[in-house]
């Protein structure tokens, strides 16, 4: 990633801080945390070692950083979609669509928190710290429907694991399953497959 040139001090640190965070991303969701090598990292920036450790002192301090990041981005852009829906099904579905497109342009986001799911490495303290906006985000959206009975009592996780989660699926498989099933999540007519079915099943869980 190439570091645009500030004109301060502090922004030169920070557009630094946003390059490291952008390569470890891509490196992380590629290698996994135990792999992932600062060295690698700090090359893809331009920049040394010692330099990123200026700005996180540690792997698990910058993948924290990055987890963060995934999710408080995946919060803005379900924010930007959904607060001015009232309708309760079309909330959820354009809640849905935030997910989806913000996976499918970013599919370095959706590879971490796939292997987030089984690389316990990482999941020390609380494996909720950063994750937890998200599910939030989709509490208050079912819990809206319910309160204005249109949908039928459901929990988050039920309806994540259930309807969401296909969502990293999409994103991931798509070059892991033959060539003769190969798709491409960022193709229009591929993508609208998928919509169409996760909106269908989004339906089926949530009304009575």
């Amino acid at each position: 990633m190439t570091i645009p040139i500030p004109s301060t001090r502090k922004e030169r640190a920070d557009a630094t801080r946003e390059a490291i965070l952008h390569e470890a991303e891509r490196v992380f969701a590629a290698t996994g945390f135990r792999a992932a090598r600062l060295e690698d990292m700090a090359d893809a920036v331009g920049i040394r070692r010692p330099s990123l450790l200026h700005h996180f002192s540690t792997k698990k301090m910058l993948y924290d950083a990055v987890e963060q990041r995934i999710f408080d981005n995946m919060h803005m852009a379900c924010e930007a979609r959904t607060a001015d829906v009232e309708d309760p099904t079309a909330k959820l579905l354009a809640h849905l669509d935030a997910w989806l497109d913000f996976f499918v342009g970013r599919p370095t986001a959706a590879r971490i928190l796939q292997r987030l799911v089984a690389d316990t490495a990482v999941q020390q303290g609380n494996p909720m710290e950063f994750s937890s906006v998200a599910l939030e985000d989709m509490d208050r959206t079912l819990a809206y429907g319910i309160a204005q009975g249109v949908f039928v009592p459901l929990s988050t996780m039920t309806f994540i694991n259930g309807v969401a989660g296909g969502i990293l699926f999409f994103v991931c498989n798509s070059r892991q399953v033959g060539e003769q099933r190969r798709y491409e999540p960022s193709d229009p007519a591929d993508q609208a497959v998928f919509r169409t079915l996760l909106h269908k099943l989004a339906r089926a869980a949530v009304l009575p």
